[in-house]
C-alpha cells in the first residue's frame, strides 16, 4: 500500500513539472531564432542550440521599482531587462566590454536606427591601424559591427559613445569582449527595438 502510494505521488510529482516546463517554456522564444529578411537584409538562422538556454530571450520574473519602458542591464550576469510591469521583464542575453572598456551608470536612448552605419572612434583607429579605412563609416550590412539595429545611449554631457546594438557574432553573448557596448543577438535587437522608445531609460548595474 506504502508503495502504491509513494508511486501516485511520484507520478503526481512529475506531472507538476512537466506542467511547470510547459509554462515555462513558452514564455521563452527559443524558436524566434530562425533566418529572416528585414530591410532588404537575409539575416541567417541563429544555432540557438549552441546558445545556453539561459542567455535566450524570455519573460521572466523581476521586481523593481523602474518604471515599465526602462532598460536594465546587468553586466556581471551578463543579461539585460526591458521592465515589462506587473513584476514582470523581458530578459535578453548579451555581450558586453571587455577588462578595461567595463562602464557603468545611467543614460538615455537618444537616438535609435536600423541598420546603422559604424564609425569606428579614433582611440580605437589608434588600437587597431587597420580599422582607419572605416574612418568614414562602415556601410550597413550582415558584417556590420553594430549589425540590424542600434540604440544610442546619451547621459548628461552628451553622447556617451556608447550603443545597445546587434550583432553577427551570437557565439559572443554571454561574454565580455566588446569596446564597452552592449550587444545582442541580430535577431534580439530587433525585438529590443521594437519595444523601446527614444528617451527611455537605460540604466548599466
Amino acid at each position: 500500500m506504502r508503495l502504491k502510494s509513494f508511486a501516485i505521488l511520484a507520478a503526481l510529482a512529475l506531472s507538476t513539472a512537466i506542467t511547470g516546463c510547459s509554462t515555462i517554456g513558452s514564455r521563452v522564444f527559443s524558436n524566434d531564432y530562425g533566418a529572416m529578411t528585414d530591410a532588404g537584409y537575409s539575416l541567417p538562422r541563429i544555432p540557438i542550440e549552441k546558445v545556453p538556454f539561459k542567455y535566450r530571450r524570455q519573460v521572466v520574473e523581476y521586481d523593481t521599482r523602474e518604471k515599465p519602458g526602462t532598460i536594465i542591464v546587468d553586466t556581471q550576469n551578463k543579461f539585460l531587462y526591458f521592465v515589462m510591469g506587473d513584476g514582470e521583464a523581458m530578459r535578453y542575453g548579451i555581450g558586453v566590454g571587455r577588462e578595461g572598456f567595463e562602464w557603468h551608470g545611467t543614460a538615455r536612448i537618444a537616438l535609435k536606427r536600423e541598420w546603422p552605419t559604424w564609425t569606428p572612434p579614433g582611440a580605437m583607429i589608434k588600437r587597431q591601424p587597420e580599422l582607419a579605412k572605416f574612418a568614414g563609416g562602415m556601410e550597413p550590412g550582415l558584417k556590420n559591427p553594430l549589425g540590424a539595429r542600434a540604440m544610442y545611449l546619451f547621459n548628461r554631457g552628451g553622447d556617451s559613445g556608447y550603443r545597445l546594438h546587434g550583432s553577427p557574432e551570437w557565439n559572443s553573448i554571454g561574454k565580455a569582449m566588446s569596446s564597452g557596448c552592449i550587444r545582442l543577438m541580430n535577431q534580439d535587437i530587433i525585438d529590443l527595438y521594437d519595444r523601446t522608445s527614444v528617451g527611455a531609460k537605460v540604466i548599466v548595474l
